[in-house]
């Protein structure tokens, strides 16, 4: 899901956001989060520091953007069961908590988004919100094909399986078991089965 605010001025260059994107994603892997600036980013991407302000309002905004949403333009899952829906899910989740600029950012953007709610608050809107908006279809399907009751609270479901693969990967740093994203899958389905 790429975050963009309203227009303002001259259409954006998507050459311009992914040099911006890939800059940033490599910078965060070579030098930490910390040491990322966008004065860094936009240099390498070959920007002035405006096209990335106009863009995002800090370097949390940019970093999560960057490491974070790698995601959310493939189109959501459809296997032919929730279970199957959700290994795929699970399994992008695992995939983008592994890599290396994850692995680097995490620390960093978490003491952010402790010491700043108006950003906190602004990721959850701007990026998570409709991140999980778009994987509804997944849930909708799922209810249609009778395999879970249609007040399932599937924010809750969604919130469950992206903590546990945070948890195992991002804040305690395990090399997953191949089988987690299936392992996983089976039991959030099993848990919001229709009965």
């Amino acid at each position: 899901m790429s975050y963009s605010p309203p227009s303002r001025g001259r259409p954006r260059d998507p050459r311009s956001h992914e040099a911006i994107i890939g800059a940033t994603t490599e910078l965060v892997v070579e030098v930490g989060y910390a040491a990322t600036s966008i004065g860094a980013v936009a240099a390498r991407a070959g920007v002035g520091k405006d096209t990335i302000y106009r863009r995002w309002s800090g370097k949390p905004e940019l970093v999560f953007e960057a490491v974070f949403t790698t995601t959310d333009d493939a189109p959501p899952p459809d296997t032919g069961t929730l279970a199957g829906d959700l290994t795929v899910l699970v399994q992008g989740l695992v995939d983008e908590f592994r890599a290396p600029a994850a692995a680097a950012a995490l620390p960093g953007l978490l003491a952010d988004f402790a010491a700043d709610p108006e950003l906190k608050a602004r990721i959850r809107g701007d990026f998570l919100a409709p991140s999980k908006e778009r994987l509804l279809v997944v849930f909708e399907r799922a209810v249609l094909r009778g395999e879970m009751a249609a007040e399932t609270h599937t924010d809750l479901v969604l919130d469950a399986l992206a903590g546990t693969v945070f948890f195992h990967v991002g804040l305690v740093g395990e090399h997953p078991d191949p089988q987690l994203p299936a392992l996983l899958a089976a039991v959030v389905a099993k848990g919001i089965e229709v009965r």
